[in-house]
């Protein structure tokens, strides 16, 4: 007996360490949340195509050391040089707000004078032109925090490739789960992963592109800067690049320009708008059979958690939760109505129980 509570004692007390040691990490490493996701996720991307070149190669890290290599010059340079862009943009516009505001200013003015309504006031648009310039100096200075988290991600992605085998079968063997639960995470994790960190960002470079196109066709002011607010607002859930265009052909209506404005509405509404419901509904269709309302909830949550990069992981905690719900079902609740009727609650799984112990679920995904 004394055996058992001191070996009882020890168990809860390294569990309390770890658990202790856990929450003290988690929270130093909180800034570098996104850095880590994206390592994580740049791993799924390309942990396979990682495997065959080492194993053609015969050289694990030379393999990893081209792969990472690549990620640097085909992701993180022209993310770099997109960063650059819009920053610049931003630095321009910091020392120009009343340029900035001067179309709303404008726009304000006309609707006065034609119907003799007043929407803004002159305090209202110098309260807006202040709040323009904190939110420019806000932007500035999380750049140093971007480029740091995408050295962080570098770093990690290295070493998660180059023993990413070694790591999978120890994760795969403290995972409280049967092997063929285990499987099934994997491929879920993998399939959602792959599906918004290649389908968003994709969805939201063509729609920039798009919209560049039409923005230039109706001379949009700052064509580009409307065209990358235009790719990232198509994360947003419902509303999505609406926030861009809509208030662009509200512009030109006050003005005027009815050509402008009927034209760009129908093009965006057409080309932009339908272009988005048309990829995302193949891309993720063809990688994950998602249901759009954990798309929207994930999104909503995956900002609010991870910032940017859980666009990506927002989506994948809610599919897990209902997966564990769903294994919790089959685990423990199936067998309480397997009395009834026990010939019909039989799980084929036992037929291929000797392949599922055999073959790592981690490696197997």
């Amino acid at each position: 007996m004394m055996a058992n509570s001191k070996e009882r004692i020890f168990k809860i007390t390294l569990v309390v360490l770890i658990i202790g040691l856990g929450v003290v990490l988690f929270r130093q490493a909180r800034p570098y949340f996104g850095g880590i996701l994206s390592a994580l996720t740049l791993y799924i991307l390309l942990r396979k195509p990682t495997f065959r070149l080492a194993e053609k190669l015969h050289r694990p890290t030379l393999a990893t050391s081209a792969m990472v290599f690549a990620v640097i010059v085909f992701i993180a340079v022209p993310l770099s040089l997109v960063i650059w862009f819009a920053v610049s943009k931003i630095q321009q516009a910091e020392w120009n707000v009343n340029d900035i505001i001067a179309p709303a200013r404008q726009m304000f003015d006309i609707i006065q004078e034609r119907f003799g309504i007043d929407l803004v006031s002159q305090q209202t648009l110098s309260f807006i032109a202040g709040k323009l310039t904190a939110i420019g100096q806000s932007l500035l200075s999380g750049i140093g925090n971007f480029f740091i988290n995408l050295l962080v991600a570098i770093l990690l992605l290295f070493f998660l490739l180059n023993g990413g085998r070694r790591m999978e079968q120890y994760l795969a063997s403290i995972i409280p789960m049967k092997n063929v639960n285990k499987k099934e995470t994997m491929d879920k994790i993998n399939k959602m992963v792959k599906s918004n960190a290649i389908g968003i960002p994709l969805v939201a470079i063509l729609q920039g592109i798009i919209a560049f196109i039409g923005y230039i066709i109706f001379n949009v002011p700052n064509a580009g800067l409307a065209a990358i607010a235009t790719g990232f607002c198509s994360i947003v859930p419902i509303v999505g690049t609406m926030l861009v265009w809509v208030p662009l052909g509200i512009y030109f209506m006050v003005l005027g320009e009815w050509g402008q404005a009927i034209g760009l509405l129908a093009f965006s509404a057409v080309f932009i708008s339908q272009s988005d419901n048309l990829l995302r509904f193949i891309l993720q269709k063809k990688m994950a059979n998602t249901h759009p309302l954990i798309t929207i909830f994930g999104v909503f949550v995956g900002l609010s958690l991870f910032g940017f990069i859980g666009i990506i992981f927002g989506p994948l905690l809610v599919s897990l939760f209902l997966l564990f719900i769903d294994m919790f079902r089959k685990e423990y609740l199936a067998d309480d109505d397997s009395g009834d009727q026990p010939e019909e609650r039989q799980d084929p799984a036992p037929a291929h129980a000797e392949d599922t112990k055999e073959e790592s679920p981690a490696t197997s995904a």
